[in-house]
């Protein structure tokens, strides 16, 4: 940080991400230089006994001497500025430019060099002895010369940067101007996917992801590695802070309970651990035959097989089953994980585009109830759905005026609700179980829009159920998510990311990342091989304050910073997207939060060391009923993305069941 300059543009590398390629890159310079050595002193006097083309071997031999040995001294001083300073000292590292420079223009004569050698080898114009051990070893030169000549090259395509050569700055352009030029160019780079063009809700979604995205990061300066430090460093940061907190017994870590009977006393009937699980394992059946061939890579391909339909396409089908293949592979992975027959299946779409999501309608007959299960994120399609996150108007009846989702979301909550209404599925399940309750269920990306399909229909099916699992924080303005308390039970685990992700959320964290990255003392590839450390064996206590340049890094918590509230007008909010500086830049309208009542479930902590194994023995995992609010900040944790994982979640429902049987027979 701040991003690399050469050749009058900007990249998405720094001049301290040159450590680690640096090194390897000269071991593997400095073996080839020694073997290219060896193979000089025992057929350079052959040479000169060559019937022809002895003067092209000899200035291949020294040439690539000389060229090996000259990249790696250059390398080696590469690495040793890369090296310096902290992540924002620029001026330690002022010499990497030039360097770089320089090593990016040796790749000409490198090419050149690796012509002579490939003429030598591949051709008559040399006729010399074929000594084993030097035309051995040039042609391995030769070969991964070539490939390391393309992987430079598409080195530098990776890191190239189309902002990079706008060149902009505060008296040239204004702040809107800026805003609408980085759009475009986001607009661009979303429809380089140019199978999802076609989409019904393309066009759409790319503009609001474009300006989402240009609004978090425009002005930044930050390239990916910068990024993957400042996690490492927050989590650093954030022990600190607890471990402050708790010195001056300002923290309180929230009262969990393995009680399920004290947790659900006043709970309706349906919010129930066991029912929770149920539909846990009908929301992983959405996932299909992907999710069977993960969780059993071994075995996976004959589960399926015993539920494919061979030449279905030639059969009549008992259920509509949309956009499946020709052995229903799909449909087989939904009946493996579910346990369901074809016949309960009354409804199967497995049509993925941006803003539509793949979904089952099944004729649950344990909780007698038509269960209408959507499906989590899978693919590149799902996740532009999940980034267009912004706030978007969402009336219906039951809310109040003025209410706001999730855009990408209410897209494909309406989306569902479509089909839903063009098959008739509800009304030909209701014909066929009449006295069948409506529950709809499903995990991540599905939780968000079964929450909202199920506020929609719920002016049709008053007493419909809706069980979300790992539900994402910005979907509902906070009053609308009061109203889905009613109906809406929301279960996550641990340290979950998606349950804390949203556009504000981001933008903190965004703010977040800069002031822990200025704080920083030590080197990028230090906090990077330090991140290794803590994967392995945690953070240790030493470096909780020797990584800062002064020990206090307190007050500068992002929840702290101005957030937007529900009275903005439009003008003001446009303000805050152009905004220039970073932290009071603002793209969302209203805060979203979490929908539903929030069942929070975590790992037991022993309270000493000598009970950690008779507590694991006996209680692994306690809940609390949580706040929305509490939802509201990323945390950088080593589970994060572990616990967003479906199978982690339905484990810890079912160990939570588990100790239920337990403690009840006891």
């Amino acid at each position: 940080m701040p991003a690399l300059k050469l050749f009058g543009r900007k990249w998405l590398t720094a001049t301290d991400d040159l450590v680690y390629p640096g090194l390897f890159e000269i071991f593997i310079r400095v073996v080839w230089l020694v073997l290219i050595g060896i193979a000089c002193w025992k057929y350079y006097g052959e040479t000169w006994r060559c019937k022809s083309g002895g003067d092209l071997v000899r200035v291949y031999l020294v040439g690539e001497l000389a060229i090996l040995g000259s990249v790696t001294i250059l390398l080696l001083f590469i690495v040793n500025h890369s090296a310096r300073g902290s992540i924002t000292d620029t001026y330690a590292r002022r010499y990497v430019q030039p360097m770089l420079t320089l090593k990016i223009l040796l790749i000409a004569p490198e090419i050149v060099w690796n012509i002579l050698g490939s003429v030598w080898l591949c051709s008559d114009v040399v006729q010399c002895s074929r000594e084993h051990y030097t035309t051995g070893v040039v042609e391995a030169l030769v070969l991964f010369d070539w490939v390391l000549i393309g992987l430079t090259i598409l080195g530098l395509a990776l890191i190239f940067d189309p902002l990079g050569s706008l060149g902009l700055t505060d008296k040239q352009l204004e702040d809107s101007i800026e805003h609408v030029k980085i759009s475009k160019i986001w607009l661009r780079r979303c429809k380089f996917f140019w199978w999802m063009r076609r989409d019904e809700s393309a066009s759409e979604t790319f503009e609001h992801v474009a300006g989402l995205l240009s609004a978090l990061f425009r002005g930044t300066d930050l390239v990916p590695s910068d990024v993957m430090a400042g996690c490492i460093l927050l989590r650093v940061r954030q022990k600190r802070e607890t471990l402050e907190l708790r010195r001056l017994n300002i923290f309180e870590r929230p009262k969990y309970t393995s009680d399920g009977i004290s947790i659900f006393a006043n709970a309706p009937s349906w919010m129930s651990l066991e029912w929770a699980h149920h539909y846990m394992r009908l929301s992983i059946a959405s996932y299909s035959w992907l999710y069977v061939i993960y969780r059993h890579a071994c075995t996976g391909c004959f589960r399926l097989l015993r539920e494919m339909t061979c030449c279905s396409c030639l059969r009549r089908k008992r259920n509509v089953v949309l956009d499946d293949n020709c052995c229903m592979c799909s449909l087989a992975g939904v009946k493996t994980l579910s346990q369901f027959s074809e016949d309960d299946i009354l409804f199967a779409s497995f049509r993925n585009h941006l803003c539509e999501i793949p979904f089952c309608v099944l004729a649950d007959h344990k909780t007698s109830s038509i269960v209408v299960v959507i499906r989590g994120s899978l693919s590149l399609r799902d996740l532009i759905t999940d980034i267009a996150a912004a706030s978007d108007s969402f009336e219906t009846e039951g809310l109040p005026t003025g209410s706001m989702a999730h855009r990408g979301m209410i897209l494909g909550a309406r989306v569902l609700l479509r089909q839903l209404d063009q098959y008739k599925i509800l009304e030909r399940a209701f014909e066929t179980y009449p006295h069948y309750d409506l529950t709809l269920t499903g995990h991540s990306l599905g939780a968000g829009l079964a929450v909202l399909l199920g506020t929609l229909i719920r002016p049709r099916y008053p007493k419909l159920r809706v069980y979300a699992f790992a539900t994402p924080a910005g979907l509902l303005s906070r009053e609308a998510a009061r109203v889905t308390e009613e109906f809406v039970l929301s279960i996550g685990l641990g340290d979950d990311l998606v349950m804390r992700l949203s556009v504000d959320s981001t933008e903190n964290f965004r703010t977040s990342l800069l002031i822990t990255l200025q704080a920083c003392k030590l080197p990028k590839y230090r906090v990077v091989l330090n991140g290794f450390g803590y994967m392995l064996f945690g953070v240790p206590d030493r470096d909780l304050d020797r990584t800062w340049r002064n020990g206090n890094t307190m007050n500068s918590i992002p929840g702290q910073l101005p957030l937007l509230s529900d009275s903005l007008s439009m003008r003001e909010t446009e303000t805050t997207i152009l905004e220039r500086d970073v932290t009071r830049r603002r793209y969302s309208k209203v805060r979203l939060y979490t929908a539903g009542r929030i069942l929070h479930i975590a790992k037991c902590k022993p309270a000493s060391k000598e009970k950690k194994k008779k507590k694991n023995k006996e209680k692994q995992f306690e809940m609390r009923w949580a706040l929305p609010e509490e939802f509201m900040e990323l945390s950088v944790m080593p589970r994060m993305l572990l616990d967003h994982l479906p199978e982690n979640l339905e484990e810890a429902l079912a160990i939570l069941l588990k100790q239920q049987e337990e403690s009840t027979i006891l």
